[in-house]
């Protein structure tokens, strides 16, 4: 019988990747169900199927997959919406983004409520710079679109996005109530459809 041949470095290293990815995508569906405080890292090593003496090797707990998790948006979030893109399609775009990770919606949610322990920590101060950094940068834009004619300016502009993302967030937070309203999933296609074609005739008609 042949003898088990040893995996080689770079196998070990794909694995360990493979294994933290596991990590941080079970980390989001704990978190997103059960918020940051109710999560337990015997929760998320259960779903990724790893010991969870893994969650501290490479995480260094609860704490540091929030962070890495942060991370990664942030970086996700720095190239993802276009200038060049009309607000058509960064409307469609967000809410592909949004409704096809309901898991990581849920986390925004409920950290908005309060559900972050350490939010006055070195690390929660910058994530909350950022965030404000980049409400501050889609404001701009919405002004710049109103100002092209492509979004009308009957409304205030940080009243217009407030609109576009409560529209995008509707039914990761209000589930029933777009549910009852539309008579379907409202995560299915044809509530998106609905959602992105009516904010697009709310805000998207130029002033006449």
């Amino acid at each position: 019988m042949a003898a088990r041949r040893a995996p080689r470095p770079e196998e070990r290293g794909k694995a360990a990747e493979l294994t933290r990815e596991r990590i941080l995508r079970a980390a989001v569906s704990e978190f997103g169900e059960k918020g940051y405080s109710g999560a337990r890292t015997a929760g998320i090593a259960a779903r990724a199927g790893v010991n969870q003496q893994l969650i501290s090797y490479y995480f260094g707990g609860k704490q540091g997959l929030l962070e890495e998790l942060r991370r990664r948006r942030q970086a996700e979030e720095a190239s993802f919406d276009a200038a060049s893109a009309s607000f058509a399609e960064s409307v469609a775009a967000q809410l592909e983004r949004t409704l096809d990770d309901p898991e990581w919606a849920r986390l925004v949610v409920w950290q908005a409520l309060g559900d972050c322990p350490f939010a006055d920590a070195e690390e929660g101060q910058r994530y909350a710079q950022a965030q404000r950094a980049r409400m501050a940068e889609s404001l701009e834009r919405m002004r710049g679109r109103q100002e092209a004619g492509e979004v009308t300016g009957r409304v205030d502009p940080a009243f217009a996005l407030l609109v576009a993302y409560a529209v995008v967030f509707a039914p990761i937070t209000m589930p029933q109530f777009v549910r009852d309203i539309f008579g379907d999933d409202p995560l299915s296609p044809e509530v998106r459809r609905r959602l992105h074609g009516e904010l697009i005739r709310l805000l998207g008609e130029a002033e006449n």
